[in-house]
């Protein structure tokens, strides 16, 4: 495994996404400063971000990675092979625009935005075009061009941020625009419309990408990559499920007022747990073309296990910084205190974020082995899990159900994909290390919160520093120790 090249262009992709959410966290203490948790104006934020997610995958529907398994095959054309997709997604992205704008209304309506159509149709628009865009994405992954990526990403970031500071910090004090704030919910409206605006602007970056339309369209070999995605399609979709429907399914759960309330606590609460998100997001732009680039390789599986080690090594590293300095966090990113009440659940979800992470690093099996069905049963199996969890415990313990409804979905993907992948595509994992640093972690973070819970605040941060960096000691000596580096 080269594992320089993984580093440079996880460093850089890590980036666009480390540092691009980051801004765009900052977004999260202005929106709970403005927004009343009492008023529920977060969870309507919450409910339709988790709509566009499962969109989103069904739009691209799994060709962000048969791009990289086809452009890598004996015989293709890249070109014409990312032409071809260019064109599949386009076609769907386009079709979609115009099948929810034409029943608008009645969609709204049964999604419980009667009264608000244009929160519905302004989300649309802007799903079609992020599937659009996801390609063109894929394709600078694809040609190893992480700069142009994170330039991109932060096109659309930058401005977004900068909209929503001026809409919330200064244009919402203006009496002449107390009218637009009070039409559009005290201005939660405003978050989608400038999302959709900002999207837009990111097109103008793609000049050279969107010649790709250009490249052709070749009937055989979309036929050929649909019957690879229809699998990944349906692995996309109940992935999102995962993460997603227990935000979608809340409102049903939990009708009323009080059901929003909840839900935006929680989706506030949970963006502190994003954090292994974005670690894993992260890994994978880097990732995910190596191991198909070298998919021929007879050391494939051994990429496998490094990156399974490595994965979880650091995740843990984020994991214990994360509940360390979660009394820092809660102040700097959830400024109202009546959105604190959620704060406990983040250390259940950010485990759940780790078994996903460790469930796409076990899922290469049966991608390159072309069994990617495997991957839709493993994932609707997680997603049941999930689903049943939300649906019985929800009107009984709120969002506490939806974070133990995604450990629950996660775990059992994990292990399911473990134990069918080890007889269909065996990989010698190197369990000894990653038993060794789970092992370490449960210990520091016991010792942290028994030990040190009954000093001073300041203090118990100082000594808990102490425990992060004898962690990392360990981490950086090990890594002093391998071959590899």
């Amino acid at each position: 495994m080269n594992l320089k090249s993984l580093a440079k262009d996880t460093a850089i992709y890590g980036l666009s996404s480390i540092v691009g959410r980051f801004l765009n966290y900052l977004l999260v203490p202005l929106y709970t400063f403005k927004i009343a948790a009492e008023s529920g104006g977060y969870g309507i934020v919450t409910n339709l971000y988790a709509y566009t997610a499962l969109l989103l995958a069904l739009l691209t529907f799994g060709m962000e990675t048969t791009l990289f398994r086809f452009s890598n095959k004996d015989g293709e054309n890249p070109d014409r092979v990312y032409g071809t997709i260019l064109r599949m997604v386009g076609g769907v992205a386009l079709t979609f625009i115009i099948a929810v704008l034409a029943f608008l209304k009645p969609l709204a309506g049964a999604m419980g935005y009667a009264s608000h159509p244009e929160y519905v149709g302004c989300m649309a628009v802007t799903v079609a075009f992020d599937a659009f865009q996801a390609i063109m994405f894929s394709r600078l992954r694809q040609q190893h061009r992480p700069l142009k990526f994170m330039a991109l990403k932060f096109a659309f970031i930058i401005p977004n941020i900068l909209l929503n500071v001026v809409t919330f910090i200064w244009l919402s004090h203006e009496p002449a625009f107390s009218g637009v704030f009070e039409r559009f919910d005290g201005g939660v409206g405003l978050i989608f419309f400038i999302n959709l605006v900002c999207t837009t602007l990111v097109f103008t970056g793609f000049a050279d990408e969107l010649k790709g339309l250009g490249y052709g369209f070749d009937r055989n070999l979309a036929g050929k990559m649909l019957r690879y995605s229809w699998p990944l399609l349906i692995l996309g979709l109940v992935g999102v499920l995962n993460q997603v429907a227990d935000k979608i399914l809340f409102p049903y759960l939990m009708p009323g007022h009080e059901g929003k309330v909840q839900l935006g606590i929680y989706g506030a609460c949970v963006k502190i747990a994003m954090i292994m998100s974005i670690l894993t997001q992260a890994f994978r732009y880097a990732y995910e073309p190596i191991v198909f680039n070298g998919s021929r390789d007879r050391n494939s599986p051994q990429t496998l296990a490094d990156g399974m080690k490595y994965f979880v090594i650091f995740a843990l590293l984020a994991y214990m910084a994360v509940i360390f300095y979660m009394p820092v966090l809660k102040r700097l990113f959830i400024p109202n205190r009546a959105y604190w009440a959620g704060l406990d659940v983040v250390p259940v979800v950010m485990a759940a974020e780790i078994f996903m992470g460790i469930y796409f690093n076990l899922s290469f099996w049966y991608k390159m082995t072309d069994r990617t069905w495997w991957g839709a049963v493993i994932s609707a199996a997680g997603a049941a899990v999930m689903i049943a969890v939300n649906v019985i415990f929800v009107p009984l313990c709120g969002y506490w159900a939806c974070a133990w409804g995604g450990f629950a979905g996660y775990g059992t993907a994990m292990l399911a994909s473990w134990l069918i992948g080890q007889k269909k595509y065996p990989v010698r994992y190197d369990l000894k290390s990653i038993a060794f640093f789970s092992v370490l972690t449960v210990a520091l973070l016991l010792l942290s919160r028994y030990a040190f819970a009954p000093l001073h605040p300041f203090l118990k941060l100082a000594l808990d520093t102490v425990l992060l960096l004898f962690y990392a000691a360990i981490v950086l000596k090990m890594l002093k120790k391998s071959k590899e580096i």
